[in-house]
């Protein structure tokens, strides 16, 4: 049984998650890269966005002994390090001032970090408003 998360990380959470998204699209929309660039980026971060939600809801399915299978979690986890990887090999090739491309990445890591949390408040919560079902034996 997990505790019901505080109000006030719940709200950090969201903020960090709020904050890391659009300061990353702000950046993204008031570039001055190709429509292909912005579209590789704003890729990135919604295929990371996914992947880190994938990867905290299968880690906390198999610590609570619901069915995750090996292909699932594996994919997840890949995802994650590959969306990671993407950014870092698009911005390491960008013809961006390192000032934006430290920008960009610590947006990206903020969003993620802020994705997880939501998720894993989300799960708490709900958690906590699902009544326990006890086991015949």
């Amino acid at each position: 049984m997990y505790q019901k998360p505080s109000t006030a990380f719940i709200v950090a959470s969201w903020v960090a998650l709020g904050v890391g998204m659009l300061g990353y699209l702000v950046g993204l929309w008031r570039s001055e890269m190709l429509l292909n660039e912005r579209g590789y980026y704003f890729t990135v971060l919604m295929y990371g966005l996914f992947s880190v939600v994938s990867v905290q809801k299968s880690v906390r399915d198999r610590l609570e002994g619901i069915a995750v299978t090996d292909i699932y979690y594996g994919i997840s986890w890949f995802s994650t390090i590959l969306s990671i990887a993407l950014l870092a090999i698009g911005l390491w090739n960008a013809t961006l001032l390192p000032s934006e491309k430290g920008f960009y990445a610590f947006a990206f890591l903020l969003s993620l970090f802020g994705a997880i949390a939501v998720q894993k408040n989300t799960r708490d919560s709900l958690d906590v408003t699902k009544p326990e079902v006890t086991k015949k034996e």
